[in-house]
């Protein structure tokens, strides 16, 4: 019998490693338009919003500035809504062969790559690597770094 007539697989949860798990509760419920899922003493919770989870801890179970992909119907609906919620943009919304996608961050330097359909009729945009260099999509697997 093979594995995957005997197992499937569920919905992946990150785990952010966060600073203060208080300070980020705050965060991504005020700002990110989470909920309190569950709580597990003072270093351990989990956030949700629709069918995504989150888990933030200060315990030693991930590493600094971890990064995903969530994706939404509206990227566009959903960045004016984070342009006056005190959301930390990193990128905004920008039209990719994978998706028109923006960047989030939280206050751990963690990022919410957020996406919907890409756009056919746009340009491609800028994307922000880790070290926050910008680059500019070219299509093909293409790019160049922007200045």
């Amino acid at each position: 019998m093979s594995d995957t007539a005997t197992n499937s697989f569920g919905i992946a949860i990150p785990i952010f490693y966060v600073k203060d798990v208080d300070a980020s509760l705050d965060y991504y419920l005020k700002a990110l338009g989470f909920q309190l899922r569950w709580r597990a003493g003072d270093g351990f919770a989990c956030v949700k919003r629709e069918n995504c989870s989150i888990m933030l801890t200060n315990d030693n179970q991930s590493q600094p500035r971890m990064w995903v992909w969530l994706g939404v119907d509206n990227v566009h609906a959903l960045y004016a809504h984070y342009l006056t919620s005190g959301a930390k943009i990193r990128n905004p919304p920008n039209n990719f062969e994978w998706a028109m996608e923006m960047q989030i961050e939280d206050l751990d330097g963690n990022v919410l790559r957020i996406g919907s359909e890409p756009e056919e009729d746009k340009p491609l945009g800028i994307w922000r690597d880790a070290d926050g260099v910008r680059w500019r999509h070219l299509g093909n697997g293409k790019h160049e770094r922007v200045q």
